[in-house]
């Protein structure tokens, strides 16, 4: 019931400035669901609900980002970095799986190749945006914490 709740609310309820296709999850329950438990950071109710709406609709970006970014949370990377290369082979210019991916290098050590993304951000969001100034963010962090300390 709380599954059909949610199908029937308005899409804008669930849209998300990094989506590519808001409307996909008014017209799937799994999807719907899988938005629900990231919201909540249930991280394996999510990729479960994820991998099933991207058996229906295995072209869409934002799934497979969605996947990418569940999997970073549960710890398998490996995973996560198939999902975020798919996203970004589906749409190239995804700010939020170009984010993402970016803050997963981080997470390996990997500097240039989380550079990499941001240069990609900074190609796409020719206003502001918030998914490139989240991984500036990450990276100056990053880079504070790589610092030797004096």
């Amino acid at each position: 019931m709380a599954v059909a709740a949610v199908v029937s609310m308005p899409s804008a309820t669930f849209a998300d400035p990094t989506e590519t296709k808001p409307e996909a999850t008014a017209s799937d329950p799994d999807y719907a669901a899988g938005k629900l438990a990231y919201e909540r950071k249930d991280w394996p109710e999510a990729v479960k609900r994820f991998r099933q709406a991207a058996l229906r609709d295995p072209e869409n970006a934002d799934l497979q980002n969605y996947l990418g970014f569940a999997y970073r949370h549960l710890g398998q990377l490996d995973v996560a970095f198939e999902h975020y290369k798919r996203a970004l082979e589906l749409n190239p210019r995804h700010r939020g799986a170009h984010e993402y991916v970016g803050e997963a290098y981080l997470l390996v050590g990997d500097l240039p190749k989380a550079e990499e993304h941001l240069a990609a951000l900074r190609r796409i969001c020719l206003l502001p945006c918030e998914e490139l100034a989240d991984l500036e963010r990450a990276i100056t962090a990053y880079r504070a914490r790589a610092q030797p300390r004096r």
